[in-house]
């Protein structure tokens, strides 16, 4: 459990890195076309939609069973009871700006992943000269993996994370974007941003920063290669399919499900058995119900949710 809490939040990287290379994959369709600054706000407004009605509902879950979890849980982790503010906060996500608590242990990562989605929305929309904005976007990386990455008042703000999203982005644009020229000022900007980590970590190592780079590296390499339809068995491509669709309501819904097996070892009594095996069970059984509960958040509420578009 150590080890998770020194280092599983490594994670995070390789999430940012694979977001801003899935990001730049969708935003850039609209490189040849122009400037419109309807367009713009609407593509941004629909990323806000796309993420809203799953997440509020999650939220709507998650208050409820910290309620519950209250009667037999005082940890931090509960929290102190949820207020109106706070919740209207969480809607539109500025809680982290406004130094409110969180109401759910993911609910951080939707307000960043809108904001880094925001702001390349804004660089790949409104200049269509993509050798440009590789500039901008290299600035931006450096700038957050080296300085604001590293202190702890910027992560209620995009800045705090650009880094690790820009690798991404710049691995697509490195890869797969139309344009040589685009690809090969791409794939300069990468070499230079893991020079410049390489030598920064004669200051200090920050395993973060090569995590998120070598991440990006094999997203240039492997990261526009279909999956093997043919020699691959069919099982295991619709596993993966079934769980992508579902993975962002695991991610909204499972806190709940924490918070209700913590109640549950606690409240019974299994805690005092101090037994490895029982908590290990529990995890296992948090991780089955949160697939149960994702399937039916993502059947419910975020497929017919999908329609909302402006």
């Amino acid at each position: 459990m150590t080890w998770l809490f020194e280092y599983g939040r490594y994670a995070v990287q390789i999430f940012l890195v694979m977001a801003g290379y899935l990001a730049a994959q969708s935003l850039s369709r609209y490189a040849n076309i122009k400037f419109s600054a309807h367009r713009l706000l609407k593509t941004i407004l629909n990323r806000y939609l796309r993420l809203f009605a799953p997440y509020a509902a999650a939220l709507i879950v998650t208050i409820a069973c910290a309620y519950i979890a209250r009667f037999w849980v005082n940890d931090e982790f509960v929290g102190e009871s949820e207020t109106l503010s706070q919740f209207l906060a969480h809607l539109f996500f500025i809680q982290g700006i406004l130094g409110l608590d969180s109401i759910s242990a993911g609910a951080w990562y939707i307000a960043i992943d809108w904001q880094l989605y925001s702001v390349l929305a804004i660089l790949l929309i409104s200049f269509p000269q993509y050798q440009a904005v590789i500039w901008v976007i290299s600035v931006l990386a450096v700038s957050s993996l080296l300085f604001f990455n590293r202190s702890g008042l910027y992560e209620a703000y995009f800045i705090y994370f650009i880094g690790s999203y820009s690798l991404g982005v710049l691995a697509y644009l490195a890869k797969c974007f139309d344009n040589q020229n685009v690809n090969r000022l791409a794939k300069i900007a990468l070499l230079l941003i893991g020079l410049i980590i390489a030598i920064s970590s004669f200051q200090q190592i920050w395993l973060r920063n090569f995590l998120a780079w070598f991440v990006a590296m094999a997203l240039l390499y492997w990261g526009d290669k279909p999956y093997p339809t043919k020699e691959g068995p069919r099982s295991v491509l619709n596993a993966i399919a079934w769980g992508s669709q579902r993975s962002y309501c695991a991610f909204l819904i499972h806190f709940a499900l924490i918070l209700l097996a913590n109640t549950l070892y606690i409240a019974t009594g299994l805690h005092t058995h101090e037994s490895g095996a029982l908590a290990i069970a529990l995890i296992l059984g948090v991780v089955g119900c949160s697939t149960i509960a994702a399937n039916y958040l993502y059947r419910w509420i975020e497929a017919p949710a999908l329609r909302l578009k402006i």
